[in-house]
């Protein structure tokens, strides 16, 4: 048996075209660091065009599954990444909200930073939680029922959330000890 914190942890990274490089490589890089293994899950087959911020094409990434061919039963933890572009889209898709209505209700770990809390509203998993984001959807949570504060890393429940890619080290940490709670239950 490993020592690693989430060895054996089945983690889906949900994000498409827009995502912001640095929140999709850093915290897939510390869970993979801590054992787990990461599975991006996007709208479609392909790469996915990452940016850096928000206006800058970065790397590509290769897509591992579709949203709509995953079940919530397939992982332990979920990372909603950032990037304007990337929640804006993926809020359109049917299937991508309610996967992560779905994860969120399950209970399992949800990791959201940046922009990425605005898939938490479009799925309507927000009312009565604290949580936290960049600036700019801080309204958008508020008017979803949430209460909306200015921290670092928020934890409540099974929802940690960052403000923006600054927050990176304390998020990714917050992530690694958060999904390992869950994995040693299982």
């Amino acid at each position: 048996m490993s020592n690693s914190p989430l060895s054996g942890c089945r983690v889906a990274i949900l994000a498409t075209d827009g995502v912001e490089e640095v929140e999709l490589v850093q915290p897939r890089d510390a869970v993979q660091s801590a054992g787990a293994t990461t599975t991006l899950v996007s709208l479609t087959h392909g790469d996915i065009q990452a940016m850096t911020s928000d206006v800058h094409a970065a790397n590509t990434f290769a897509v591992d599954n579709v949203v709509a061919d995953v079940s919530v039963d397939d992982f332990d933890a979920l990372i909603l990444p950032g990037g304007t572009t990337n929640p804006d889209t993926l809020r359109t898709d049917f299937d991508a909200v309610d996967f992560v209505r779905r994860f969120v209700e399950s209970g399992k770990p949800v990791g959201v930073i940046c922009h990425g809390p605005w898939m938490l509203v479009e799925a309507d998993v927000v009312r009565g939680r604290t949580l936290t984001s960049y600036p700019s959807i801080r309204t958008d949570i508020r008017n979803a029922g949430a209460t909306v504060v200015d921290e670092e890393v928020v934890v409540d429940g099974n929802l940690v959330s960052s403000r923006n890619p600054h927050d990176l080290p304390a998020f990714c940490d917050a992530l690694v000890e958060q999904f390992s709670k869950t994995n040693n239950v299982g």
